[in-house]
């Protein structure tokens, strides 16, 4: 007998994948999988206070407004996730513990605590699947008409994790591909304006590259995971300052 699965998105929710300048001529394609923070109706707050619904263990604050502002800038095509990890970590695979989280950081997620097959299947292919496949249908696209892509996923993280400070600003992450990671941190060690290392604050031990992986490597693209201490981007003026950072990076490392 087949079970019948929980509905994860209804009609005012809309659809769960958000794609900006689809025509856009860049190579890049940018990525930001933790854009938001928003939850289906279904799932009410998952039992989380509002604290920790604003918090990064729902989102990553700032990263849709810095790739937004280098979408615009490179004319490069955006796709985002645009309902928060804790529903599903679209940056991870259904294999994984930390694709539908009990416990992120200091709290427990009560919403997600003992969830069967069936409702991990169910958020599985509400979230995860059309996410992806939506990235995969661009490609394809784009390689159809001759387009190249380079990808790029947008990230953000809290400048203090399990009560311990990090001194890293910005991150450049890659897995076994580390072709544009390799021209970023030199384009940065010679215009240093934020304190930037390799897979830091994590890397790809802590399992950040899945999307690297899967549409990156795969396809024998040039990827990169950029990862962005937040409190940099908690405004106006300090998104416009990464962005246009990033920007020259890019820039610098993709020609030639």
């Amino acid at each position: 007998m087949v079970l019948a699965r929980p509905k994860i998105l209804s009609e005012a929710d809309g659809d769960c994948v958000g794609i900006e300048r689809i025509h856009g001529p860049s190579p890049v394609l940018l990525i930001c999988e933790h854009a938001s923070n928003a939850l289906p109706a279904v799932f009410g707050d998952l039992g989380l206070p509002s604290e920790a619904l604003s918090s990064h263990i729902a989102w990553d604050p700032g990263a849709l407004a810095v790739a937004r502002i280098l979408s615009e800038a490179l004319d490069a095509t955006l796709v985002y996730q645009r309902f928060s990890r804790l529903i599903y970590d679209c940056n991870r695979p259904p294999s994984a513990p930390g694709a539908m989280p009990e416990t992120s950081e200091v709290y427990a997620v009560p919403g997600n605590k003992d969830l069967s097959p069936e409702e991990r299947l169910a958020r599985t292919d509400a979230l995860y699947v059309p996410f992806h496949d939506a990235i995969r249908g661009l490609i394809r696209d784009r390689r159809a008409k001759g387009q190249d892509s380079i990808i790029v996923t947008m990230h953000s993280f809290t400048p203090v994790y399990h009560g311990r400070e990090r001194a890293v600003e910005l991150g450049i992450l890659h897995d076994e591909d580390s072709r544009l990671a390799d021209r970023m941190l030199r384009a940065a060690a010679e215009a240093p304006l934020y304190r930037t290392e390799r897979n830091e604050p994590y890397g790809p031990e802590d399992g950040v590259t899945h999307t690297l992986i899967l549409h990156g490597l795969s396809n024998g693209l040039r990827n990169v995971m950029i990862e962005v201490r937040n409190d940099f981007i908690a405004d106006d003026i300090g998104q416009g300052v990464m962005a246009d950072y990033l920007k020259r990076l890019l820039q610098q490392s993709l020609d030639g």
